[in-house]
């Protein structure tokens, strides 16, 4: 999903080594036997429906019922502490991708295969989005990433391809800035959101968010830099979410634009637009694009009833089969995770395909730096809005950068 949907509250990380000493000690009520318990974000009623759907239909055939706990996405984790320390922590426990890692490293997780969860024939990336040093600790049905959306009839009327390259990115997105219309839009917010549609750039360049000041990602910063500086993109990509940057996209006043399958049901609302996706351009033809891989996680906490662990790991062997990941990947307007259930949710959806490409070689925000990607992440911000706003060389931004993100282990 969205990460302006995933931001784990810092009082939440400080606190979450309590949850392994407090998720399998001291007395509790005993839970329900047929009802299977999950903690998760589906806030909308309307996705609470779709999902309560999926759990009836892979809970009926095991005699069970589930029952879920929705809370909005920033309060996950602090819900899941305290219900930790009650003794009444849920069954499947959902988290997103970039918060497993906290939690792992607490030992308040099973690991998956532990528990008797199946994934084989899940694509790379997802594996390691539920990964925590090697060992897998979540499991997504569907994950989401980040594409190039283009305005069809701007591009026409001009004559123009989507861009491949960054050389192409810059000379099509100046030839489509005219008037109040800017050719490139993307968010580069000192958040979640900036960070997030820095990292196709940045990776793609060879970036290292383990070693930010090598140098290798100070061309991304340059290319960015160049787009606002040539006023190819408004200087307000810097206060820009990625709701905004597509606000800025359905007015006209942007003809491209970065951002991810979450604005699908917006984009669809417009029947006047006339939109496509591509993959995001990248330093040079034939390198593969690196997108961030984002989404949420079904993990199982540690609990002494290995009794439940397994039946919520067949509940979510159940989600995984093919054709339930296909159909929650078009409900959600997100990419299935197992290689085939991907496939076929390209041939059925060739408008979206480019993300379903993409995810093939996406990454996991934690896969390098583990539970220190929030300090990272603040240090990628201040590096992109000092070089936007302030006027920092991108290797000096960058060397900053490392220097922050020592300073904050």
């Amino acid at each position: 999903m969205d990460p302006t949907r995933h931001r784990l509250r810092a009082a939440a990380v400080m606190s979450a080594a309590a949850l392994a000493a407090t998720a399998v000690t001291g007395c509790a009520s005993a839970p329900d036997p047929g009802t299977v318990t999950v903690l998760n974000s589906a806030t909308d009623s309307l996705e609470h429906a779709q999902e309560q759907k999926f759990f009836d239909l892979c809970a009926k055939p095991l005699g069970v019922r589930v029952r879920q706990t929705s809370v909005p996405a920033d309060q996950v984790a602090s819900k899941a502490l305290r219900m930790a320390s009650s003794h009444s922590l849920t069954d499947i426990l959902e988290l997103d991708g970039s918060e497993v890692p906290q939690f792992a490293a607490t030992g308040g997780l099973v690991p998956v295969r532990k528990a008797g969860v199946d994934v084989s024939g899940m694509s790379k990336s997802a594996v390691t989005m539920g990964s925590y040093r090697g060992t897998q600790y979540g499991v997504a049905r569907a994950v989401n990433s980040l594409a190039l959306i283009y305005n069809k009839d701007l591009l026409s009327r001009a004559g123009l391809k989507p861009p491949t390259t960054w050389d192409e990115l810059k000379r099509t997105a100046k030839k489509l800035t005219h008037g109040s219309t800017f050719g490139m839009a993307f968010s580069a917010t000192p958040d979640a959101d900036g960070v997030y549609q820095f990292l196709p750039f940045f990776w793609s360049a060879g970036g290292d968010e383990a070693h930010l000041d090598d140098g290798k990602g100070a061309p991304a910063l340059q290319l960015w830099k160049d787009l606002v500086a040539g006023k190819a993109a408004s200087s307000a990509v810097v206060t820009w979410n990625q709701q905004d940057v597509n606000d800025q996209f359905i007015a006209g006043r942007a003809a491209m634009m970065i951002n991810g399958p979450w604005q699908v049901p917006v984009l669809d609302q417009h029947k006047g637009l006339h939109w496509a996706v591509a993959p995001i351009p990248v330093p040079n033809a034939g390198d593969p694009v690196v997108p961030p891989i984002g989404g949420t996680v079904m993990t199982i906490p540690q609990t002494r009833d290995t009794g439940r662990q397994h039946t919520a790991a067949k509940i979510i062997n159940c989600l995984n089969e093919q054709h339930n990941q296909v159909a929650w990947g078009e409900s959600v307007n997100n990419v299935p995770t197992m290689t085939a259930a991907a496939a076929q949710y390209a041939r059925q959806n060739p408008k979206l395909a480019a993300f379903a490409s993409e995810v093939a070689t996406a990454r996991s925000r934690t896969d390098r730096v583990g539970a220190r990607w929030p300090v990272v992440s603040d240090a990628l911000s201040g590096a992109f809005q000092s070089v936007l706003t302030g006027g920092a060389s991108p290797r000096a931004a960058l060397k900053q950068a490392q220097a922050r993100a020592t300073a904050g282990e």
